[in-house]
């Protein structure tokens, strides 16, 4: 039966202090409060010389006690993405997890850097890395290099860029775009990405290439 403190309890995982008024916490409960693994071992710091406790994910502890509980993990690994630093409880990370925990969208490629004269290594969402190498690994992304093939008034183009602006598309249709007042330019274009896979575009608009994407343009003379 769950029982509520009258007064929030103080705990600290990890270092980052949290705060309950549930008297009583299992060790499943303060993993996933902290993030950490329903797998990863997880300890309670005890005066010395006592050993530090280990506290299974069925464990309840009492955080009431006249002093504040410090939990930690012993096995713990460091890694950056972007730039950024991270914490992971297993020895090995899946590309997929790397995406997941930097928030790198899946368009883009992600990468292992790797010292020169070396090039750095693609990570793919199924491969597995091993953090527990000497030394800490460093992921990246980068947008993938575009290739796409579009049609342009029937006829197939070549395309390496993630975008097409509406002027560039008139250049794909015509080789080349008349600054003339009196003539105009109508383009319109389907097989687009969602939720707005076709449109029309005007001066100055640009959109997300998507291959085998079509694109009809026209042109006017008003004089």
């Amino acid at each position: 039966m769950k029982q509520e403190h009258k007064v929030a309890l103080k705990f600290v995982i990890e270092g980052k202090t949290h705060e309950t008024f549930d008297q009583y916490k299992t060790g499943a409960a303060l993993k996933q409060l902290a993030g950490i693994p329903m797998d990863t071992e997880l300890y309670l710091s005890i005066a010395k010389p006592y050993k530090d406790e280990l506290i299974e994910n069925d464990t309840r502890v009492d955080l009431a006690r006249p002093e504040t509980e410090y939990f930690f993990v012993k096995k713990k690994l460091r890694l950056s993405i972007n730039k950024t630093e991270y914490t992971w409880y297993k020895q090995y990370i899946r590309g997929a997890q790397i995406r997941e925990l930097g928030k790198i969208p899946a368009e883009d490629n992600l990468f292992l850097a790797i010292e020169k004269p070396f090039e750095d290594e693609l990570i793919t969402d199924d491969e597995r890395v091993d953090l527990a190498r000497p030394g800490k690994e460093h992921f990246f992304s980068k947008e993938k290099s575009a290739d796409f093939t579009i049609i342009v008034n029937a006829t197939p183009k070549s395309w390496k860029e993630n975008t097409i602006s509406f002027d560039q598309v008139v250049v794909l249709a015509f080789g080349t775009i008349s600054n003339r007042p009196e003539t105009g330019y109508t383009v319109t274009y389907s097989r687009g990405w969602d939720p707005k896979p076709e449109g029309t575009m005007i001066k100055g608009s640009i959109v997300r290439v998507k291959n085998k994407m079509v694109f009809d343009v026209t042109a006017t003379d008003k004089s």
